[in-house]
Parts: structure tokens; C-alpha cells; sequence
């Protein structure tokens, strides 16, 4: 079965995929490495790595394999992220294996099962975790804020065993897999000087953002906070982005095997006026996709200021393929795959690259320890209000999935 779907996946990036050089690699002597491998695989876990490697080998962003769905869901109970180069617990859930344990945030994260989180394979280390090789005990090794030594905590996690398949939108955020709810819009305000939005997705219909930018009309700044924003519809953010101007603007060009397509964002009709006020754009480590799009649009046509950490570089466009393997037992899974680079209109793609802000601004592991919000309260400070970096934390606290 595994073979089948090897093959499946050669031939999805064989016909579809939008570099005909495939950055170089060979693909036949690719994926022939791959069958070997399988041969010698003896578990399901390691079958479903040798598939998904030969697509992750192509070392792109939105080019994966999305696995057949398993009948439990891990919980990990802590969260990490890249802030800068370096990683670090963001939240730990109450009454978790973490908290017991005494993993707390602001601890940096030296290594997680003798693997060190980078910029470079960290969404690679989550898509490990959550989508393709779930762990019951993870093994962290961290360093405390003030501590010249580090220490070892073998942590658990909590398996909850479930009919239901596999959320895909849980995997394409992954490491939001364990909160409450990710369409789950926040907001802040301040009289009417300050408006700030929480926007955890772009996968959100058109009319949704209609009803917060018209409350966003209102205020004389707005902060839209796309940190953990993982991307989402395009034609969301087409829309997002026409609020902000009063004329069409192109955001990318889509460079396909084909042609070469203008993603724009049409002026709007209907006498809607755009949001004329201050834009400060606030991302990090896991803004991805859709968000660096926003964010560097506002910076090419100097629209808004941004504001926070230098963004993911996730930036393809991509597209879902389904299949079904086996007799009897049948399983369902999917490729995405890169069908066009994204090319902004300054020439350059974000693809690796990511977007960085006009004003780089990190929590420190202090920060993050005491659960301050530096950025949120910078970006306050810009519009004229105070807010500091305690209260700012306070505002938009990680919210885990219920029980």
C-alpha cells in the first residue's frame, strides 16, 4: 500500500509541480531511494516517513504528504516557537504532564528527542509531532531563564482516542492543533484611537472581514495581529487588502510551469470607503502564507508600518490532491503540492526569505516567563496609548482546547 502511495505522489509532483526542474533533484532515482527504504521498513509510523520524506526533500514550504487520519489525537500540553533564532516554550497548559514536570515559559529549548528546533526545520519538527509520527513522551531539553545550566524532562502527552478523521485545517496551522478554536477572532479597544485584531486565519469567508473592517472604519488606528497566523483563502486576502486602498493592487504575480498570473486585490464598489487611519501590522516566527503576503504589500506600498519578529518564508501556492489506496481497507490521503512560486511585485519571492518588519521586535525570555507582550504594547504606544507590556499579555491569552 505504501508503494501505491509513493507513487501516486511521484506522479502528482511529476505532472503538477510547478518547477519542471524540481530545484534539481532527480526524481526518478528520488523516489526509486524511497521504495527501497520501504522494503526495509517494518512499522506503519515508518512507512508513512519514508513517503512523506520524498516529498519533504524538495525542501518546500507547502509541498507535503497529508496522511491517512489515525484514530487518536495527541496532546501535548506546552507549546514552543522560533523567537529570533532561538526556540522557546511559549505556554504550557494547566493540570498537563508539562506543567507537572515544571517546563514553564521563557524556557529555551535546547533540543527536543536529541533534535535542535531551528528556523530552518521547525515547521518540519511540528509536522513530525502533530500530523505524521504523533509521540507519547517527548524528551526536552531546556535552559530557564537565569539558569546557567540546562536540564532533561521526559514529558508525556495525552492521547485521546477518536472516531473522527483528521482535521486537515488542524494540520495545515499545526502547532494550533491544540487550542480551542482557530477561526476565533479577538479584539481590543481603546476609545476610538485604537482598534486591535486578533486574525488567527485567512480561512474566513469574504463577508467576515466586511463586518470588522467596518468597525475598524471607526477607529484611528488599526493593529492587526497576524502573529500565529498560519495563512488561509487567497480570496480572503484579496479582500482584506482592498480595505486599505482606494484603487486595485496587484500583490504577486503566480509564476506556474505555464504561465505567469496577477493576484489582485480589486478596488471595492458599492460606495464602501477603505480604512483611512494609521495600519500596524504585528507578525512573528509563525506568521506564514497569506500573512507575509498582507504584511508585505503594506510595506511595498508603504501603506502601514510592521511590526514584530521576521516571518516563517512559507510562501507558495499549492494545491490539495486526494487519494485512496488499498483493497478492503481502504485509506484516504492527500499531496499538496507547490503549483506556482509567488512572486511580489518587487521582484522577489518571500519563499525562504520570510518578511522582515520595519521595526524587529522580540519577546524576551523574561517576557515570555512573566507572559508580557512588548510588541502589542510597542504598537499601542505608536498609536498614542498606553498599554503596557503586562496589561498587553493579558489581552490575548492562548485559549487550549477543551476537554
Amino acid at each position: 500500500m505504501s508503494r501505491a502511495m509513493l507513487s501516486m505522489v511521484k506522479d502528482d509532483i511529476k505532472n503538477n509541480y510547478y518547477d519542471q526542474t524540481f530545484h534539481g533533484l532527480n526524481l526518478d532515482e528520488r523516489f526509486a531511494e524511497a521504495e527501497r527504504k520501504i522494503k526495509q521498513a517494518t512499522t506503519r509510523d515508518q512507512l508513512m516517513a519514508i513517503v512523506a520524506q520524498a516529498l519533504l526533500d524538495f525542501n518546500d514550504s507547502h509541498t507535503f504528504l497529508l496522511p491517512p487520519s489515525r484514530a487518536a489525537r495527541v496532546e501535548y500540553g506546552w507549546r514552543m516557537q522560533m523567537v529570533g533564532d532561538e526556540c522557546y516554550v511559549i505556554a504550557v497548559k494547566e493540570k498537563s504532564d508539562a506543567e507537572a514536570k515544571g517546563l514553564k515559559p521563557g524556557d529555551r529549548v535546547l533540543s527536543v528527542d536529541g533534535f535542535k528546533p531551528t528556523r530552518g526545520n521547525f515547521w518540519k519538527m511540528l509536522y513530525r509531532y502533530y500530523a505524521l509520527i504523533p509521540s507519547r513522551t517527548v524528551r526536552v531539553i531546556v535552559q530557564s531563564p537565569g539558569d546557567s545550566e540546562s536540564h532533561q524532562l521526559d514529558v508525556s502527552s495525552r492521547v485521546q482516542q477518536t472516531a473522527q478523521v483528521t482535521d486537515w485545517q488542524d494540520l495545515f496551522v499545526r502547532y494550533l492543533s491544540e487550542e480551542w478554536d482557530l477561526t476565533h477572532d479577538r479584539l481590543f479597544e481603546a476609545g476610538s484611537d485604537l482598534l486591535v485584531w486578533k486574525m488567527p486565519t485567512f480561512a474566513v469567508s469574504k463577508d467576515h472581514v466586511d463586518e470588522i473592517m467596518a468597525k475598524a472604519r471607526k477607529f484611528k488606528t488599526l493593529v492587526l495581529d497576524l502573529r500565529g497566523n498560519a495563512g488561509g483563502s487567497v480570496d480572503t486576502l484579496s479582500r482584506l487588502v482592498s480595505h486599505f486602498f482606494d484603487k486595485e493592487i496587484k500583490i504577486a504575480d503566480l509564476r506556474s510551469r505555464k504561465e505567469t498570473k496577477p493576484q489582485l486585490a480589486k478596488k471595492r464598489g458599492g460606495g464602501d470607503a477603505p480604512f483611512t487611519g494609521q495600519l500596524i501590522v504585528l507578525v512573528d516566527s509563525t506568521s506564514a502564507s497569506a500573512s507575509e503576503l498582507f504584511a508585505r504589500v503594506m510595506q511595498i506600498e508603504k501603506r502601514g508600518s510592521v511590526v514584530g519578529d521576521n516571518t516563517a518564508g512559507a510562501v507558495m501556492a499549492a494545491k490539495l490532491y486526494d487519494h485512496q489506496a488499498g483493497v478492503g481497507r481502504v485509506l484516504y490521503f492527500s499531496a499538496s503540492v507547490t503549483i506556482a512560486d509567488v512572486i511580489m511585485t518587487d521582484g522577489k519571492s518571500l519563499e525562504h526569505a520570510g518578511v522582515i518588519p520595519d521595526e524587529l521586535l522580540r519577546p524576551t525570555a523574561a517576557d515570555l516567563a512573566a507572559s508580557g507582550d512588548p510588541v502589542l504594547s510597542r504598537a499601542a504606544e505608536i498609536a498614542g496609548v498606553k498599554l503596557s507590556p503586562e496589561r498587553a499579555g493579558t489581552l490575548f491569552p492562548i485559549e487550549w482546547k477543551r476537554q
